[in-house]
């Protein structure tokens, strides 16, 4: 399946209209529900294809985010080899008490995994919990960017570098 395909493919096993509310607090009229393809195996592999030449060559973790960077991380592990690290939202109260669980990273390159970004806001967040966890990071991916500013504009100040496989209009202009 080529970008072109899976876009069609994600667009139509996706793509929800009503009114909804972001996590970022925004309100849409139209929405992408992730878990409809993280739950897809063929797609999420395809996903994973298409991904692996966005993952910088030095890297050494793939680092994907509670929750819905977890299944992207995981099978873009399978498919590049590298492992993976799973990022909470807190650290856990109890047993490592850590933010990121699989591995040590300190002094470790980890590549931010999430599926889907509008404000950013996590990301930068979670990006800020690892670095002060001793982590290298400073590249970002994500399937889809919803967002309406430049993605530069929210991750520059952060000294972090995203890409995106897919915009909302991208995935829209698919079925055009």
């Amino acid at each position: 399946m080529n970008r072109q395909e899976l876009a069609r493919e994600l667009y139509k096993a996706c793509y929800l209209r009503g009114n909804f509310t972001l996590r970022s607090g925004q309100t849409s009229t139209e929405y992408f529900d992730k878990y409809r393809f993280e739950s897809q195996p063929r797609l999420l592999k395809e996903i994973a294809k298409v991904l692996a030449p966005l993952v910088p060559k030095d890297t050494e973790f793939l680092a994907g985010l509670e929750l819905g960077g977890v299944p992207i991380a995981t099978a873009l592990s399978l498919e590049t080899g590298l492992p993976v690290v799973f990022v909470r939202k807190q650290a856990k109260e109890y047993g490592t008490c850590q933010y990121a669980e699989g591995a040590e990273i300190k002094g470790r390159k980890l590549l931010v995994i999430e599926d889907v970004i509008t404000s950013g806001g996590q990301a930068v967040i979670s990006t800020k919990d690892l670095r002060n966890s001793g982590a290298i990071v400073n590249d970002l991916i994500c399937v889809l960017y919803r967002g309406k500013e430049t993605p530069s504009a929210i991750f520059e100040p952060e000294n972090l570098r995203m890409q995106h496989l897919y915009t909302m209009s991208e995935l829209k202009g698919e079925l055009s």
